[in-house]
């Protein structure tokens, strides 16, 4: 699954305090935490989770499926180089390996309002683009104002609690909030991306180009050839490389992306050496593939690595725009025919686990059985809300042998009680028109899971079809809202927060470009994302969260499909990595080329 940009939060279970504005308190500090705890002191040296003494050397090469035809990743039109955002730096930098916490990178200096009314950041003097030129204040407000003017649309929801922004001193900015009491935003505002006014002032910012753009992080760009690969080169006078947040990262010279058409074809390539790195996502693949010479002798290393982030919705996701999926009685009709307990078995090598909550592995998900602080937070909108909130959640299990027969006598009465009559074995409307959509995809590969569904459609007169597109159309598609239906995973954080809103909101429902790709528009979602965003407690964000799933789910605007908590890893055997992990990632910028040859590689293999 690929995922639309995102911003995506990774917090630590065990570490979890509860929320009070007394985390904030209105003086200078060198970090701030959602949880007002930190885990480094104000004099650390570096994270644990890196090798400090890492050397900075080689290239590092990656494959990436499609093509781009654009160096601007904040914009909806074109489609962006992979990697093209680590030319940037933000105001301060998230640690991998505790609660949303953010240390100085840009910004030496934050200071958020007790009553959390505003944000104010101190930048570091030293703080210098990659053409030389000092950061400013100036250039935070300008980046925020150019992100939210001409930006994705979801800079404007994401950032809508921002009422103002001032340049208070040449290296001292405030943003101003709407609100009192949205703790994520100040941690939000840290990590905005910083873009040289000087270098956009007077250009298109809203058009897709590959002029080379001037980045304020630790790569700048290279070289490429528009659609076939991109360059980045590590910057030698990087003014942040000796921060603390830094040491130990950003090892490699070059990194290196070669695009391919196909994954397939992609994973032949990185047999014969290619490329380099392999994340892999398909289980028949990575339980036939991994085969041959390469991977006997240790020339080619795999690893299982435990994913400990939120695994979010993966699923097929209905376009609500189309009349023909506004009844949700006629999505869940739909649902019920996908067999994913015979795609597990027959397809997926019993690998999978089944997606129930848009929170799936986390605590935030819902339960069966609705808690009684849950029924709290939905009785205000009993009226408005189906019957099925406040029961428990229905299973739509198996038995894994294919047959679907209790599953399909639900859903033709389902899409009776909506109006449709199988006649002449088509699933027809009063109108006589047969009840058909497509399934838009971007992977061959994926067609094998697709088809099985569809002949379980077809068996109730339901008609489908797919439409294999590449990335560059697949994702041109979601942003102008030209599908039926598609597969897609969001990820969650586990501190969700200001990005719900962009993700379920009415407001965002039918802007070009948006992270609501279902066009989901209920005000009661409305109404639950914004106490979710004010809650001032663990405890009410945790509980509100579920309520939330549980609406969500009752709408069945997705049908779920599965999750693995593991990364599956192929990498060629001239690399090394920290034995102490990132938590929450796999943390490749931590990683480092080495250079064994004859009999040093035999005595690493021993």
């Amino acid at each position: 699954m690929i995922s639309i940009s995102q911003f995506i939060r990774n917090c630590l279970f065990c570490m979890l305090l509860p929320l009070s504005f007394s985390a904030y308190s209105a003086s200078w500090s060198n970090a701030i935490s959602m949880y007002g705890d930190l885990k480094y002191a104000s004099d650390f040296k570096h994270f644990d989770y890196v090798n400090p003494n890492a050397p900075k050397a080689g290239s590092f090469k990656q494959a990436s499926i499609g093509s781009f035809d654009s160096l601007n990743p904040f914009i909806v039109k074109g489609n962006a180089a992979t990697g093209i955002t680590r030319i940037y730096d933000t105001l301060l930098q998230q640690s991998a390996d505790e609660p949303f916490s953010l240390y100085p990178l840009i910004a030496s200096k934050v200071k958020v309002a007790d009553d959390v009314s505003s944000v104010s950041f101190l930048i570091n003097p030293k703080a210098r683009f990659q053409d030389g030129k000092a950061i400013t204040a100036k250039d935070v407000k300008f980046s925020f104002d150019l992100l939210v003017n001409e930006g994705a649309p979801h800079f404007r929801s994401y950032y809508s609690g921002v009422e103002e922004v001032t340049v208070d001193a040449p290296l001292q900015v405030t943003f101003h909030f709407k609100e009192k009491g949205n703790r994520e935003l100040p941690l939000i505002i840290g990590q905005i991306p910083i873009l040289p006014e000087h270098f956009w002032k007077n250009k298109d910012f809203s058009k897709s180009s590959l002029i080379i753009p001037v980045g304020s992080g630790p790569y700048k760009v290279k070289n490429f050839k528009a659609g076939k690969q991109i360059v980045f080169l590590r910057v030698n006078n990087y003014w942040a490389e000796g921060l603390p947040v830094n040491k130990g990262r950003h090892n490699f010279n070059e990194l290196v992306f070669d695009y391919y058409r196909d994954d397939a074809v992609a994973f032949e390539a990185f047999k014969s050496g290619a490329f380099d790195y392999r994340l892999e996502s398909s289980s028949k693949r990575w339980s036939t593939g991994y085969v041959g010479e390469q991977f006997d002798n240790g020339d080619v290393i795999t690893e299982k690595i435990a994913d400990k982030n939120p695994q979010g919705m993966q699923g097929f996701w209905f376009n609500l725009r189309r009349d023909k999926f506004k009844d949700p009685k006629v999505r869940e009709a739909i649902s019920l025919l996908f067999d994913f307990q015979w795609a597990n078995k027959t397809l997926f090598y019993d690998a999978y686990t089944r997606i129930d909550s848009f929170y799936s592995g986390s605590e935030l998900s819902t339960k069966k059985n609705i808690s009684d602080a849950e029924r709290e937070i939905l009785l205000p909108y009993k009226a408005q809300l189906p019957t099925a909130v406040f029961e428990p959640l229905q299973s739509n299990k198996t038995q894994g042998n294919g047959n679907v027969r209790e599953q399909m006598r639900r859903a033709v009465k389902l899409l009776s009680e909506a109006g449709y009559e199988l006649k002449d074995s088509k699933m027809q409307n009063k109108q006589g028109e047969q009840l058909s959509f497509e399934f838009l995809l971007y992977s061959k590969d994926f067609e094998r899971v697709v088809h099985p569904f569809r002949r379980n459609l077809q068996r109730i007169g339901i008609k489908t079809n797919i439409r294999l597109v590449d990335v560059s159309q697949f994702i041109n598609r979601i942003n102008n809202f030209e599908f039926d239906m598609l597969s897609l995973r969001k990820g969650q954080s586990i501190s969700p927060g200001n990005e719900q809103v962009s993700f379920w909101g009415c407001a965002t429902a039918n802007e070009v470009g948006t992270s609501n790709w279902a066009g989901i528009c209920s005000p009661v979602i409305d109404a639950l994302t914004q106490q979710l965003i004010t809650a001032d407690t663990r405890e009410k964000l945790v509980n509100t969260t579920k309520a939330l799933d549980r609406v969500l789910l009752s709408e069945h605007i997705v049908i779920p499909q599965w999750y693995l908590p593991a990364y599956r890893i192929a990498y060629w055997n001239k690399f090394s990595h920290p034995k102490i992990a990132p938590y929450y990632n796999l943390g490749l910028d931590t990683w480092w080329f080495k250079e064994l040859t004859g009999v040093a590689k035999q005595e690493e293999k021993k």
